[in-house]
């Protein structure tokens, strides 16, 4: 069954690349979600992708407690095409152009592939964008505020395996080093934790030094012996194949779409691993960006909603059940007329 409300799919104007828009809901208000420029062996899989990270963003923000809906850009590049700094430009241009004609039912700002300056470009045409850099006027880079609800999930979930929120003393494998990987890492590091760390980019062994912590490949640091393995770079990572593999009580990361398949998250109960539904895991970057540079709400305040994700761990745990179900519920509830 299609459960979105829109799908858009058109030719960029000046590129004649495809644009990917998809509108999950605006139940709770205008659609929000990142924009990815990607490589996809084929542009149909762009169209999956949009769908399926429409969704969770409508989970996220359901979640996070913000009055906007899920939707998500995708702009899948053809294998082997690389944009020039023109081409790029252009192609920023059209994806703006493709925002602006739905009339506000849908914002944009960074994923996978674009950054705070290419929201700049973007909103040269349209002004439903956020993330722009602080001299532009927007909240800057999302990475932060992603890391910052990471530690807020990881204390919930260490209170819930031993009783109490200290990190120190326990051991993480962070699972990715890029600006959120590496910002978690950082904070648990000076929080006396034990660490692993891992990236497919053999430079990023060197802040595994600076941080004291224990280099590893990424495979292995998935199965390291580990309090909690903390994915942290692109999706799909938990498999069937990887869970009877894994020797974590938990996994907690920002890592969007990290199982492969959702059948996944009722192999791990089964195992007693607790999974951190990544969606709710992650939603500290978009809380920080909506909720300062849209509701222009104070950085007191904004802290305080990304420290509740721990809040929603907590309570989606206390159920019992396995994690993507309870949370599956306190979605739903949040997006039925009269139980907001």
């Amino acid at each position: 069954m299609f459960t979105h409300e829109e799908l858009h799919v058109r030719a960029g104007r000046r590129t004649g690349l495809p644009i990917v828009v998809a509108v999950h809901s605006t139940v709770l208000g205008q659609a929000l979600g990142g924009c990815r420029l990607w490589h996809y062996d084929d542009w149909r899989d762009g169209v999956e992708d949009a769908l399926r990270l429409s969704a969770a963003m409508t989970a996220k923000n359901a979640l996070a407690g913000l009055a906007n809906g899920g939707g998500k850009t995708v702009v899948p590049l053809p294998p082997g095409v690389n944009v020039d700094a023109d081409t790029r430009r252009a192609l920023l241009h059209d994806v703006g152009d493709t925002i602006e004609a739905l009339d506000g039912r849908y914002g944009t700002g960074p994923d996978v592939g674009t950054g705070p300056d290419d929201m700049v470009v973007i909103g040269e045409r349209t002004p439903h964008v956020f993330c722009r850099p602080a001299a532009h006027g927007g909240s800057g880079s999302s990475s932060p505020g992603t890391a910052a609800g990471v530690i807020a999930a990881l204390r919930a979930t260490v209170a819930r395996l031993d009783g109490d929120t200290e990190l120190g003393g326990h051991t993480f494998a962070v699972v990715g080093l890029g600006s959120v990987g590496a910002d978690v890492a950082g904070r648990l590091a000076a929080a006396g934790a034990r660490l692993v760390v891992s990236d497919v980019r053999p430079d990023a062994e060197t802040l595994a030094a600076e941080l004291g912590a224990r280099w590893s490949r990424p495979g292995d640091a998935l199965t390291a012996e580990v309090d909690v393995v903390i994915p942290a770079a692109l999706g799909g990572i938990l498999t069937a194949e990887l869970v009877p593999a894994l020797r974590c009580r938990a996994v907690v990361g920002p890592a969007n779409n990290q199982l492969a398949e959702p059948a996944v998250a009722g192999l791990l109960h089964e195992r007693g691993i607790l999974w951190a539904p990544d969606y709710v895991a992650s939603a500290g970057g978009i809380v920080h960006a909506v909720a300062s540079e849209l509701y222009r709400e104070p950085e007191d305040v904004v802290a305080r909603r990304i420290e509740r994700i721990g809040d929603t761990l907590t309570e989606i745990y206390a159920a019992g059940e396995a994690p993507d179900v309870t949370a599956e519920k306190l979605v739903a509830a949040r997006l039925t007329p009269g139980t907001r």
